[in-house]
Formats: structure tokens, sequence, C-alpha cells
């Protein structure tokens, strides 16, 4: 049975990115029942202390924004006990400067046309009014960008002032983070900019941007009240033809970089400063495994460490 993280610090949420996998049977879910949609949180609840709600962040679609389902909210709230925090993604009707480039035949007008909900804090209030049956479970909302060229945003600079206009008028009260997928962002003023907002940083392993470690060792990634890690792989098409969608078991272990996400979190632990840990099934083939992976080497001392790598 997979370990929580609650066993080893006050201060560690430690889940997983989504959580409706039948493939996870027999690790966390009962392999003899049959859930249904809204089945699955309770029991993964039982075994961890925290998830990513990524299902909300895809919401544009034509020119309009989709926002949650306040029913499936409450059912959310309703399904896990009153320690376990949600960590929930802003929808990308707020974060994307532009439509897709991929659009359905009726809404081909719109591919690559600028977005008109871009940074939209209306919206954003609409948002967090849907929200609120999470309360207290709801932790930081995560606002995810996708890698901007020049067309979209001419510089680190521009991003900086539209993002501070942004969050200059968000509703205060909650908790923010932001994910960047530039890696020519990764700048001290990019830091100092969030510190300054008191705003929290994602730092992501996977897609383009340079290991965690390089990037916790190069800057100070301290600013808001939490660290937020976020394991999502490299590679996801080929992690998808070698599990052929079963997410149940490791085919392409990332020992060094576990290892450093370990030595990051113990860090953060040792400082007494608060962090989540979200895993998806790309980073490794199956985030169940992950996770018990990752606490292994937290429980382990560094010379057990050495001689566990030999």
């Amino acid at each position: 049975m997979p370990r929580a993280a609650r066993e080893l610090s006050r201060n560690l949420w430690i889940g997983t990115c989504s959580w409706k996998y039948d493939s996870w049977k027999g690790l966390i879910y009962d392999p003899g029942r049959k859930y249904t949609p809204n089945d699955y949180l309770a029991d993964y609840a039982r075994h961890y202390n925290t998830v990513e709600i990524d299902q909300w962040f895809w919401s544009l679609f034509g020119a309009g924004a989709k926002l949650p389902d306040p029913e499936t909210v409450a059912i959310y709230a309703d399904s896990v006990p009153g320690d376990f925090l949600f960590t929930v993604k802003a929808p990308n009707s707020i974060t994307l400067t532009h439509h897709y480039a991929k659009q359905s035949a009726r809404n081909q007008h719109l591919a690559n046309k600028p977005n008109a909900h871009f940074l939209d804090v209306d919206l954003l209030e609409r948002f967090l009014e849907i929200l609120q049956p999470l309360g207290n479970k709801l932790g930081p909302v995560m606002f995810q960008f996708e890698y901007l060229n020049r067309s979209k945003m001419p510089s680190l600079e521009a991003f900086i002032e539209k993002l501070g206009e942004f969050f200059a008028r968000a509703p205060e009260g909650f908790e923010y983070a932001v994910e960047i997928r530039n890696p020519n962002y990764l700048k001290p003023a990019w830091f100092g900019f969030l510190k300054d907002g008191g705003i929290n940083p994602v730092l992501i392993d996977g897609y383009y941007m340079p290991p965690l470690a390089e990037v916790a060792d190069k800057f100070d990634t301290s600013s808001g009240d939490v660290s937020i890690i976020r394991l999502m792989g490299t590679d996801r098409q080929k992690i998808e033809k070698q599990t052929a969608g079963l997410w149940d078991r490791i085919v392409s272990a990332k020992e060094d970089s576990l290892e450093s996400v370990a030595r990051i979190v113990k860090g953060n632990i040792e400082r007494i400063r608060r962090t989540i840990v979200n895993v998806n099934n790309h980073y490794e083939g199956c985030a169940v495994l992950t996770i018990d992976r990752l606490i292994d080497m937290l429980e382990r001392r560094p010379n057990e460490r050495q001689e566990h790598r030999k």
C-alpha cells in the first residue's frame, strides 16, 4: 500500500496529477470494483493528502470560456477529508495569449487569433466563486503558461508587466502560483518579480525546462509561502507507446532526477517550508509507483542513499 506524505512531515503534500485511472486498480483502487467517474477520489484520498485538478484547465472552446460544473466541485469537496489539499490549474482561457492553431472546422477562423480572455480578472473571479465549496481544501491556484514565442509575448519584461497588472487586481485571500515553459525567462528578474508579489513559483521537471536541481541551485525560488513541484516527464508520446495506456508500472526510471527532487524536498522540510509535489504518469510510467520511490528516497539517510546507488 502506498505510504502517505503526511507520515514524513505536516508541511509536505505529495499526490498525483488527476486520479481517474483504472490502471491503478490493485495499487490504490479495488481491483474488483467497477468505478464511476465520481467514485475514484474518495478511495484516492485514503492514500494521499493532495491532488492536482487538471480538467478545468481545458476551457477555451470557440470564443467562449467553459467554467467548472458547480455540482462537480461540491462532489470533489465532499469526497475528501478536511486536511486534504487540492491544487487547481486555472483555466487556459485565462493563460493563453492566442487561440490554439488546431481548431474544429466550425472555429477555424479563431486559429492563432488573440484570445480576448487572456488575463481576464473578471473570468478569474467567476472561476474562484465556483470553487468556493472547496473551502480550506483549496490550495494554490496555478496559472500554467505555454512556451511564449515573440509573436505571443515580445519579452520577459512585457510578460512581467502584464502579470503584475493582473495579480494587482486578482481577488485577495487565495494562493497563486505561476508555471512558465520558457527557459530563457529563468532569470533573477523573473524570480524577483514573484518574490515581490508573494507569488509561488511552480518548478516543473519536463517539457522545455532545465533540470529542477539546476534551477533550484541557481535561483532563489523561495517566493510565496509554498514550493510547488510538478514532475511531468519530457517525451509524452514515447512513454504513451511504452505503456500502451496502462499506467501501472515504471517504464522510464528517472533515478537522478528523482534523487534531486528528494534533495530539494528534504531541504524544504528542514527549513519548515510547505511543499507540494504533483506527479504525472508521464514522468516514469506510473505516478503511484513514482511517489513510492520518492518517499523511499526521502526516508533514506545520505549514506543509505549512496549505498543504494552502488
